[in-house]
């Protein structure tokens, strides 16, 4: 049998050798950047900052990213899982959005801040769980509301005492304007917006029912 070619200082590294052709490493097509050593593609990796840069990401507005996400879900929920942070994708809603861990017998740092709604924001939000609920119960596959009607009846929430009608409008218009940007709603047209299913996981009917409750109260004592 014949005997490996030998050369000066040691064995031959060439093909005929059987040996693979070392690639320099600014030619490693893994590494996305100088001194990258993270091992998701970067497809993943997109998917993986937008979960954490926004609050939600949907499979109608996103369907790539969607796609990728349930192909990689369990590497993802890893990544996450190491920040001490929970993912939840809803295959119904088509849905996908993470939570904070927290935990009485181990001392997580928070990585995700609340960021409560405010008072107008809040509101808003009830009234567009009441009409989505409604809407629903009656077999309707979508619901919507006008910025006219919107106003209308959030501003029988705000104190009676205050005649200040262009400044709560604006309040309401500003808190619209969050939660579309956040994808509960999506106008179609001036002022005419269609409510998602996002408000189902913003906003779950037992605290709508605890919500319209205390706005009952409120209505009454004021009377």
């Amino acid at each position: 049998m014949a005997e490996p070619e030998a050369a000066a200082g040691g064995w031959s590294t060439g093909a005929a050798a059987g040996f693979i052709e070392p690639v320099p490493m600014e030619d490693d097509p893994t590494e996305l950047f100088a001194g990258d050593t993270g091992t998701l593609d970067v497809d993943v990796r997109r998917v993986l900052v937008r979960l954490l840069q926004r609050r939600f990401l949907l499979a109608d507005k996103n369907p790539a990213q969607w796609r990728t996400l349930l192909e990689n879900q369990q590497i993802i929920e890893s990544r996450l899982h190491d920040l001490f942070v929970r993912l939840v994708v809803d295959h119904d809603r088509g849905i996908a959005y993470k939570r904070q861990v927290r935990s009485a017998e181990l001392d997580v740092p928070i990585l995700l801040k609340d960021d409560p709604y405010n008072r107008a924001e809040t509101l808003v939000l009830v009234h567009l769980r009441t009409v989505f609920q409604r809407e629903r119960g009656i077999g309707e596959m979508s619901a919507r509301v006008d910025i006219e009607e919107l106003e209308q009846i959030v501003l029988t929430y705000f104190d009676p005492d205050d005649h200040d009608l262009a400044r709560g409008q604006k309040e309401i218009r500003t808190a619209v304007d969050r939660l579309a940007r956040e994808g509960l709603l999506a106008e179609e047209s001036a002022g005419r917006y269609l409510i998602t299913p996002l408000v189902e996981v913003v906003m779950s009917i037992e605290k709508l029912t605890e919500l319209n409750q205390w706005l009952r109260e409120q209505s009454e004592g004021a009377s």
